[in-house]
């Protein structure tokens, strides 16, 4: 699948059109995450959430919103995961992704109160009202102590924009980063949607069995919405830093969990919003 693509366009500078140019888009397509569950005799299957993504990593992004999601609890419960078609919709094809739950799991899907449609925006809007977050079973993070230096989250919006590769050909991409105490990068992901990018590195970090991320920073290019916190709160990660600003209810969240809440992290600088002790200066 292409994360790219070409186009013309005609650039203005001051009053002057410029000759047309060959340019590049980031690519916005619909995915649809499809659950089968139940016993063998007794299979069942839901369309969970479309979402407009870029495509590519989307198994990751399925399994890691399934997971964020409180859906499913490890990638044990994964039977097996899988494009699939429907007759007749060609353009479908490639954007649809059905997971198969092993028979024995049990899955509760009345907690999930979800629209079928997310922008690729804003996730939280999809939900059917904010106490379906709030209610959702997160793992408690470990105590705020002393975790990592300021030193080295200062590196940080470098070392994430030296590896963003499409955002360096389109500029629009946002992108979730998983590093280690010592600014190591684990994992990256990128995407036109801020949760997508956020699930796809979870679900990624499912996939090599490093969940609860406990000894884990997570960065993120833009703002932090309180969705976003809610999925770092279930990936078990204890420090949350962004480019840009956190909302409101980010900060009232963190407080309540536990979770350290840095933004505005660029040039050399940071706000510590919650829980300053894990922060070493």
């Amino acid at each position: 699948m292409n994360r790219v693509a070409p186009i013309a366009i005609q650039k203005v500078t001051a009053s002057t059109m410029g000759e047309a140019q060959p340019d590049l888009l980031a690519v916005e397509e619909p995915m649809e995450i499809r659950l089968s569950y139940g016993e063998i005799t007794d299979r069942q299957q839901r369309s969970i959430s479309v979402t407009m993504r870029t495509p590519g990593h989307d198994f990751e992004l399925a399994l890691g919103f399934l997971f964020t999601e409180g859906i499913i609890q490890s990638r044990r419960q994964i039977h097996s995961i899988r494009h699939c078609t429907d007759l007749g919709r060609q353009e479908a094809a490639g954007n649809i992704v059905r997971v198969e739950v092993a028979p024995d799991v049990t899955v509760d899907l009345r907690s999930t109160e979800r629209n079928f449609y997310t922008t690729s925006s804003c996730g939280v809007c999809g939900k059917a009202s904010i106490e379906a977050v709030r209610n959702t079973d997160c793992p408690v993070l470990p105590p705020a102590e002393a975790f990592v230096d300021a030193d080295i989250i200062h590196t940080l919006p470098q070392k994430l924009r030296a590896t963003q590769a499409v955002f360096e050909y389109t500029g629009g991409l946002h992108a979730a980063a998983i590093f280690d105490q010592n600014g190591n990068l684990l994992l990256l992901r990128e995407d036109v949607g801020r949760h997508n990018a956020l699930d796809k590195v979870i679900g990624a970090a499912m996939q090599q069995d490093l969940l609860p991320l406990h000894q884990s920073v997570l960065f993120l290019s833009g703002r932090i919405s309180f969705e976003l916190v809610q999925k770092a709160l279930m990936a078990g990660i204890p420090l949350v830093a962004a480019v840009g600003a956190p909302s409101s209810l980010a900060v009232q969240m963190a407080q309540e969990t536990g979770m350290t809440l840095l933004g505005f992290v660029r040039n050399q600088t940071f706000n510590i919003y919650t829980h300053a002790e894990r922060v070493l200066v």
